[in-house]
């Protein structure tokens, strides 16, 4: 599905493309160094599995670099994030939510092809990127970015630097264990956060809900089908104050503020960025999961607040991010204005 862009290029000093790498969707948005926010085309393709992956990438970089033309200039590097663990040279080792996607060096796949610098991360770090330098925690040094959709992607920005870890597998809370023999994650182990606080553990919390003779107000919107339901029909019910939805809704809000003071009292951040599917819609989720992380995180009411915020850069966040990564990853062009 192809997206033209808003706008036009400024001037023709070349562009950069920032793929974001999905459990549904493979983005990919063209920048400028002097404008990374702006975008001048953006492609979108269902995600594929395993191997197939590498294709969809090629083929969204490929759209974007005829969408955006030759008036801004040359293509000048690539970055792409992807949901899994990703090495420091670029190799996607695991993902969870990629059937099959093991060893994927993907990066060395592109430059290969397109002849420029291609940096590969993880999607959530490209995220917090994004949201540290030009969205809800730009001006702050420690921001955390947490993502609720398929699986809970994270980036953790410490000290104004991505904290990647040894190998480049740190940032990903999703796979902590918060309850143990609890339900199974797409990781195959029991108890993880992202099985409890995930958007698809909300639609699959709602369901079991459904099947116990509750949430109807839920199954109405979700077309009377029990299978339907989804987490933007419990986002619709909850906002308008259905009582069932409510209850379930300040559960799952519990399951989410766990991890959030897990990762508050191991980083103390200035500010966690919430995106993701879940909180889209915003003000319903984010007064309930602000409520419970205030009872969940360590001294709550004598500790300096971090600030608990909805993620400004929005869906784009990790193709954004990556474009970022891309811009700053050529030795020759001053890092983008913002």
């Amino acid at each position: 599905m192809h997206q033209p862009g808003p706008g036009r290029a400024v001037g023709s000093g070349g562009y950069h493309v920032g793929i974001d790498v999905g459990g549904t969707k493979v983005l990919a948005v063209a920048t400028q160094p002097a404008r990374p926010t702006h975008e001048l085309a953006a492609v979108e393709h269902p995600t594929a599995s395993g191997p197939d992956v590498l294709a969809v990438v090629g083929r969204a970089l490929a759209e974007v670099r005829a969408a955006v033309g030759p008036e801004a200039g040359p293509l000048l590097a690539v970055g792409v994030g992807m949901p899994g663990m990703v090495t420091h040279t670029g190799v996607l080792r695991y993902g969870p939510h990629l059937s099959g996607a093991i060893e994927l060096d993907i990066g060395a796949r592109l430059s290969a092809e397109y002849g420029v610098p291609v940096v590969v991360d993880n999607d959530g770090n490209c995220a917090a990127w994004a949201e540290h330098r030009v969205g809800a925690g730009a001006g702050h040094d420690d921001v955390v970015f947490v993502g609720l959709g398929t699986g809970i992607s994270c980036g953790m920005v410490i000290g104004g630097r991505r904290v990647r870890g040894v190998h480049g597998f740190a940032g990903e809370p999703g796979h902590m264990t918060v309850l143990p023999d609890g339900p199974r994650c797409a990781c195959d182990r029991l108890g993880c956060w992202e099985a409890l606080a995930s958007g698809t553990a909300l639609a699959e919390q709602a369901r079991r809900a459904v099947a116990e003779g509750r949430l109807g107000r839920v199954v109405q919107l979700a077309g009377g089908d029990p299978q339907a339901v989804r987490g933007e029909h419990v986002t619709v019910a909850l906002a308008e104050g259905d009582p069932a939805t409510v209850q379930l809704a300040t559960a799952f809000a519990r399951w989410v503020a766990l991890g959030l003071a897990n990762l508050v009292n191991l980083l103390d951040p200035a500010v966690i960025a919430l995106g993701g599917s879940v909180v889209d819609a915003r003000a319903p989720w984010m007064t309930l999961i602000g409520r419970a992380y205030d009872d969940a995180v360590l001294a709550g009411a004598l500790r300096p607040s971090t600030s608990l915020v909805a993620a400004t850069a929005g869906r784009r966040a990790g193709a954004i991010g990556a474009a970022l990564l891309a811009a700053e990853s050529v030795p020759d062009l001053r890092r983008p204005a913002v």
